[in-house]
């Protein structure tokens, strides 16, 4: 197996992204997005990302193989030192720890930027991604039952929450 190196995104990485999750877009209830999300559309997303609010890649043998991102949770100013978790692997590329070495690093960037708590968002059939944050730390904090549509079903959201600093 490569070494997985976490770099900082660039524009150049956007098509890399796409690719990654776009293939759950169109097969996946792990996101609630139903149409796939163009280049234009990611390339603005980027640029919408702050130093405190970093989006990075996880490469392996030159190849990215996966992504993550730290955005705003809400947009209020008391929500300023949360921010949600984003985390996509490649397909071809799950059970090599990518996800879990993409998760730590976020976790520690955050930690560097002074957010106290980080909160993802799940829907509830993706257990092992909920599976893989609970054991990195994070808490079941709620669950909301059919808030989301896709594939005509109804789908619940499990949210998770892994606080930084002491409160």
């Amino acid at each position: 197996m490569a070494e997985i190196a976490i770099r900082t995104a660039t524009q150049d990485d956007a098509a890399a992204i796409n690719d990654i999750q776009n293939y759950y877009v169109e097969r996946s209830t792990v996101t609630f997005m139903t149409k796939p999300v163009t280049l234009e559309e990611r390339l603005k997303w980027l640029d919408g990302h702050s130093e405190a609010h970093p989006v990075t890649v996880a490469v392996a043998a030159a190849v990215i193989v996966g992504w993550g991102s730290l955005g705003t949770f809400r947009s209020a100013a008391a929500y300023g030192h949360t921010s949600e978790l984003s985390v996509y692997v490649h397909h071809d590329w799950h059970r090599h720890g990518i996800g879990r070495t993409i998760v730590n690093d976020l976790v520690e960037r955050a930690r560097a930027l002074n957010h106290h708590a980080i909160v993802g968002c799940c829907c509830s059939e993706a257990v092992a991604s909920i599976a893989l944050l609970e054991a990195l730390g994070f808490a079941r904090v709620g669950h909301l039952p059919q808030v989301g549509r896709k594939f005509g079903r109804w789908l619940d959201v499990v949210f998770v929450q892994r606080l930084l600093t002491p409160a």
